[in-house]
């Protein structure tokens, strides 16, 4: 697949994004790195790249939330790879509305202006849209139940994606990963919070719910899922889940990432950590059968061998002081 293709990524400063933008520079595309403006002028974990990195990607600061800027960021792009969105669950029981314009509205720029210049789109959507499981695995097909105002902006999100290819016949693709895991992930996220209380030397943590289960997927499987869709003209059209298709629970979760640090702990439920009971997830495991057949896509890190090594990784990351540094273990981040 031709590489001279110009690609636009939203959320680029973020977890995935700035993963996705080192893996599309480095693999020879031309990246425009859409980043959320601010007046520190930070690109978030684009900062932290290599210069070789930084020299080859094209920054552009603005607001998903502004139709102007979007279509400026868009205008000049064969494909938009769609990251940009508020994702943290407890701030969305807070402050839902930031949900709606940044989520919904911030996609409905993304496919307006793609519309116009004729680009196509992989718009990122979440297993949160599916709920507690119902079925398991969960396939594409599986109901979709707003537990969360989260949930429920990203349902919309992807519904107004698709009624672009439905509607006009955009280029759309719905790539929904399950939860992803690595280095510079927020530590709002639930391994991030384990391994940095750890690291700063807490024997105790602090959790909500152990019981949930999850279908964890690291980083570099996710970043390979988009590049997959992407170039996938049967993906086209498609909503697609990425995941490994392992299930593992919150407190096995806690104990591979104390054995792989080498520590004996154990763990306190903090009810500032408990999601509402009906808006608690309590099941996901991904059927990703078809991102495989569309795009030829396989997890890397798929079973508890490869979750086991995904998390070595994930821990030898956080334990460089520099890193580690950037995090408030103390606090729960919401």
């Amino acid at each position: 697949m031709s590489s001279k293709r110009k690609i636009l990524i939203t959320g680029a400063d973020g977890f995935i994004g700035s993963h996705l933008t080192e893996h599309l520079v480095r693999a020879g595309y031309d990246v425009r790195a859409f980043v959320l403006y601010n007046s520190f002028n930070s690109w978030g974990w684009l900062d932290h790249a290599s210069a070789e990195v930084r020299s080859a990607v094209e920054i552009f600061a603005g607001d998903i939330r502004d139709p102007n800027g979007v279509r400026n960021a868009v205008k000049g792009c064969d494909v938009v790879l769609h990251l940009a969105a508020l994702i943290a669950i407890p701030y969305s029981y807070h402050s839902p509305d930031t949900y709606v314009d940044t989520n919904i509205k911030g996609t409905l720029n993304i496919v307006q202006a793609a519309r116009d210049f004729g680009a196509r789109v992989v718009h990122t959507s979440t297993s949160e849209v599916y709920g507690t499981a119902l079925t398991v695995p969960i396939s594409e097909s599986h109901p979709l139940q707003g537990q969360s105002p989260y949930s429920a902006s990203k349902i919309g999100a992807d519904q107004i994606a698709l009624s672009f290819h439905l509607s006009f016949g955009t280029p759309v693709t719905v790539l929904r990963p399950f939860n992803t895991y690595g280095p510079r992930q927020s530590a709002r996220a639930v391994i991030p919070s384990i391994i940095t209380q750890i690291a700063n030397g807490q024997r105790t943590i602090k959790l909500g719910s152990l019981h949930p289960t999850r279908d964890f997927n690291y980083v570099t499987d996710t970043v390979r899922a988009f590049e997959a869709a992407m170039n996938s003209d049967a993906a086209v059209g498609q909503t697609l889940n990425a995941g490994s298709g392992f299930e593992i629970s919150i407190g096995d979760t806690v104990k591979v990432i104390a054995e792989t640090m080498n520590v004996e702990i154990r763990v306190e439920t903090d009810e500032a950590r408990l999601r509402p009971e009906k808006s608690e997830v309590e099941r996901l495991l991904a059927d990703a059968t078809r991102l495989r057949t569309s795009t030829g896509w396989a997890p890397e890190y798929g079973d508890l061998e490869g979750f086991r090594r995904g998390i070595a990784k994930t821990v030898q990351w956080f334990m460089e002081p520099a890193n580690l540094s950037g995090y408030k273990a103390h606090l729960y981040n919401i």
